[in-house]
């Protein structure tokens, strides 16, 4: 568990997942984070790798979902990226550069840094922290990967940084001995937990500790009502907002 203090503000806002999207609004574009703004709605977003090392605010790790091209994102150069556009909208994927000027830190954003086994997630790190240098706006990143939280306490402490985590089948902590060994590794500054492993014995001894627990993605009413009980802060999207 983390022995730094995490600041106030990262447990008194409500943040909309991959920003306050819905029909004809796609996930983590720029009109999603500037709907969750008019909502006052911290925002929650994805932070993929283009191939010139760009980091892009987007989540999935081939085109073909959001946006029916094919291919993996990150053979594209960020200027190729661009120029997609989401599915049936003429909205178009964003560098991290420009997510950041446009929130301005008007709400607080949490960036979750993407990763997967086998991919070097320290290119990634180092050109979010290198936009985040000069960022006003409270702000701060999370990941599946342990390393991501690491890295940033390592190299920039005063980024807050958080483990991400879940207990089924698409995770890597499927197993209490994993849960363990990645929050030993991580040392974050919170959790942003599955909301479907909540309540959860391990994760309240943690949070009566003093870690900061954050609850994803609160999609419906009982869930909502459910992450209110067992979380401090919740990432909300459609049925699951107030």
């Amino acid at each position: 568990m983390s022995a730094r203090s995490t600041p106030d503000w990262l447990t008194r806002w409500e943040y909309a997942h991959r920003g306050l999207h819905s029909d004809g609004v796609p996930e983590n574009s720029m009109a999603a984070a500037e709907a969750a703004i008019t909502a006052g709605l911290g925002i929650e977003c994805d932070i993929q790798r283009s191939a010139d090392d760009e980091p892009i605010v987007y989540h999935d790790w081939e085109l073909e979902r959001l946006t029916g091209e094919s291919g993996p994102i990150g053979v594209l150069s960020a200027a190729q990226i661009e120029l997609l556009s989401y599915r049936d909208t003429e909205h178009r994927p964003a560098r991290l550069a420009t997510f950041l000027a446009t929130v301005a830190g008007r709400v607080p954003v949490l960036l979750e840094v993407k990763s997967k086994r086998g991919y070097d997630v320290e290119p990634t790190c180092r050109q979010v922290s290198r936009l985040l240098q000069s960022y006003e706006g409270e702000h701060a990143v999370m990941s599946f990967d342990p390393r991501v939280p690491r890295w940033f306490r390592h190299n920039v402490p005063h980024t807050p940084s958080g483990l991400v985590m879940r207990e089924d089948e698409y995770g890597y902590t499927r197993r209490g001995w994993q849960r363990k060994l990645a929050l030993r590794s991580a040392q974050p500054d919170f959790l942003a937990y599955h909301v479907a492993a909540l309540p959860n014995r391990w994760v309240a001894g943690l949070r009566e500790k003093g870690l900061p627990i954050l609850t994803w993605t609160v999609d419906s009413p009982e869930l909502r009502e459910r992450a209110a009980a067992h979380a401090d802060a919740l990432i909300v999207e459609r049925e699951g907002l107030a």
